[in-house]
């Protein structure tokens, strides 16, 4: 018999999502019932886990006999009362069920820092942290290093800010630290909005005691006794965890007056964002904090000068600060071996779109765009063709397929026209068009824009007005001329980085897909067959059995036909709105 078992039950946000609450609720169960009837270990433990990266296989357990690991994918509480039976107790994994080679190529190429405890510890444990070298990062600082001695290490270690400029974090500190004053502020910028990122939220809900940490060591080094977490009240999972995450460091000592008998004192508190996206601008999210409407103000001054009430403020973002513990206990020159020559460390990457593995990722800085499509993310779904790889969110650029092996750090991503971001990275193939994607982000940042200055208000307006022109077919000569000027404008003028990234997605498919454009704008076509209003849907005869779905679903008559026999699209009354393409179960209606 088994000395010791422990099941771990994904509890991110994906794996809730999937059902772990009813699975890790049915271990639970399941192994009390055999307990009381004798035929399960002395030692038993379930513990709840945060995100596993590999969102797309949840709900992931791993069961550990004995120091032996096995992992499941796909579970299921109806299926928790055999993994018990015949692995638990039997001592027989249950094949069927385990992860596939797939699940480890998704894990070969990663070099976990940040997320190295995240879906291995209970993130509402204090005691799980610690007993995984937790605070041991901040107890060393403490005991025996000076301020500027923590800023130098920092600085060796070539960590930037990963919240999207990348600007150096021990310059940042450094400047904050020099500036005069009677008190400063730390803040963690925890207010990710991009479209398909989710890199933050799943930290703090996977080991929220990593930023509490990593904000503890930045508040010693610049001498700060104050620090706020912003984070978007869209996020209750992390929100409830970073709370309990609080309140245990409080009790242990690690937070509050006097941090261990060192003289040092520093507590945070949480301010929830009510999800404007310009508030991830840390001049609106200062504002924000301070009960003021979250909009950007002129800078310089700059935050390390002039910030929080006006004292001067340290922003970095979730994963900036995750990474300090880390760089504290395994030295500067460990942290700047990893990555690449101007870009040290690691990266988190929210992988989506048109990719067989969604998840969350973490790799080491400088690896090829390749390797994180094909290799971690298992290639393109569906089998079809790469098109192009959209990172940075709304704000960033669309990379096309002839730049795979562009090395992703820093300084080649904005040679390629886009930018590294908080980390999102959504991959577009073949079926994606690259028109109507650039309409889709300025939709996005265009409702985002606080408004208070004319170039981002009133030019991104301009440019979705050409963009939903373009796709419904009613694009003019001159447009693609007339968008790459009011960009520029857009991008050169406007106050803050909405407004001065808005235009990206823009410029960067016009530079890679013009002939994308001129096909809209020229020949009414959309190569991509996406955009509705440049198609005509017509009906196979040789396909159609006449079911009558098509004429059900049409809002105007336009597909008509008798019953059991073809039917047919009149175009003249047909207004394009797809409704008999997406009912057809026959593939009959075909779009041209």
């Amino acid at each position: 018999m088994p000395k010791g078992v422990t099941v771990n039950v994904c509890m991110g946000t994906g794996g809730i999502a999937g059902g772990a609450d009813e699975v890790l609720a049915a271990f639970r169960e399941e192994l009390s019932r055999n307990s009381v009837e004798g035929r399960v270990l002395e030692k038993c433990a379930v513990h709840q886990v945060g995100c596993r990266g590999f969102c797309a296989r949840d709900v992931l357990v791993d069961i550990t006999i004995d120091d032996e690991r096995t992992t499941y994918q796909y579970i299921r509480p109806d299926m928790v009362k055999r993994l018990v039976s015949e692995h638990i107790i039997g001592g027989e994994p249950v094949a069927d069920w385990m992860v596939s080679d797939e699940y480890h190529r998704f894990h070969d190429l990663q070099k976990k820092i940040v997320l190295a405890d995240c879906g291995t510890i209970d993130p509402e444990d204090i005691e799980a942290y610690i007993d995984a070298g937790g605070y041991r990062a901040i107890t060393e600082v403490l005991e025996s290093r000076t301020p500027a001695e923590v800023i130098d290490e920092v600085r060796r270690s070539g960590l930037r800010g990963r919240g999207g400029a990348g600007f150096p974090t021990g310059q940042k500190w450094e400047l904050c630290a020099a500036n005069e004053a009677d008190r400063r502020y730390i803040i963690c910028n925890a207010d990710e909005g991009d479209p398909g990122a989710f890199m933050d939220r799943s930290v703090i809900e996977g080991n929220p005691h990593s930023v509490i940490e990593g904000m503890l060591i930045g508040a010693y080094a610049v001498g700060s006794d104050s620090g706020y977490v912003y984070i978007r009240a869209e996020y209750p999972l992390a929100v409830d965890r970073l709370r309990l995450a609080l309140d245990q460091a409080r009790a242990k000592g690690f937070l509050g007056p006097d941090i261990l008998n060192s003289g040092f004192s520093f507590d945070i508190k949480i301010k929830l964002g009510a999800g404007a996206f310009v508030c991830g601008e840390e001049t609106a999210l200062i504002a924000s904090i301070e009960g003021e409407r979250g909009m950007p103000r002129a800078k310089p001054p700059y935050p390390a000068d002039k910030g929080l009430w006006g004292k001067p403020t340290i922003i970095n973002n979730v994963e900036t600060w995750a990474n300090l513990p880390p760089i504290i206990n395994n030295g500067a020159d460990w942290y700047a071996g990893i990555g690449s020559e101007k870009s040290k460390g690691t990266k988190v990457f929210a992988l989506t779109g048109k990719i067989r593995n969604t998840g969350l990722i973490e790799v080491p800085m400088g690896i090829s765009l390749r390797d994180i499509i094909f290799d971690i993310g298992g290639g393109i779904e569906g089998g079809r063709l790469l098109k192009a790889v959209q990172t940075g969110g709304p704000s960033g650029g669309c990379i096309p397929q002839q730049h795979i092996d562009l090395a992703m750090d820093y300084d080649n991503l904005l040679a390629v026209g886009s930018m590294m971001g908080s980390g999102g990275m959504v991959v577009l193939d073949e079926s994606d068009c690259m028109v109507n994607i650039a309409r889709f982000f300025l939709e996005f940042t265009q409702a985002e824009s606080c408004g208070k200055c004319t170039p981002c208000r009133l030019g991104t307006k301009r440019l979705l007005e050409i963009l939903t022109r373009i796709t419904e077919g009613e694009g003019r000569k001159g447009d693609i001329e007339l968008l790459e000027d009011l960009a520029g404008d857009v991008r050169d003028t406007s106050l803050c980085g909405l407004g001065m990234s808005a235009p990206n997605p823009v410029l960067s498919t016009i530079r890679y897909f013009r002939h994308e454009y001129e096909a809209h704008i020229h020949d009414k076509h959309c190569p991509a067959k996406v955009c509705r209003k440049l198609l005509t849907f017509f009906i196979r005869e040789d396909l159609c059995v006449g079911c009558g779905m098509c004429r059900k679903a049409c809002p105007t008559g336009a597909a008509d036909g008798k019953p059991k026999a073809p039917h047919h699209i009149d175009t003249s009354s047909c207004v394009k709105c797809g409704a008999c393409y997406d009912v057809c179960k026959f593939k009959a209606v075909l779009k041209e």
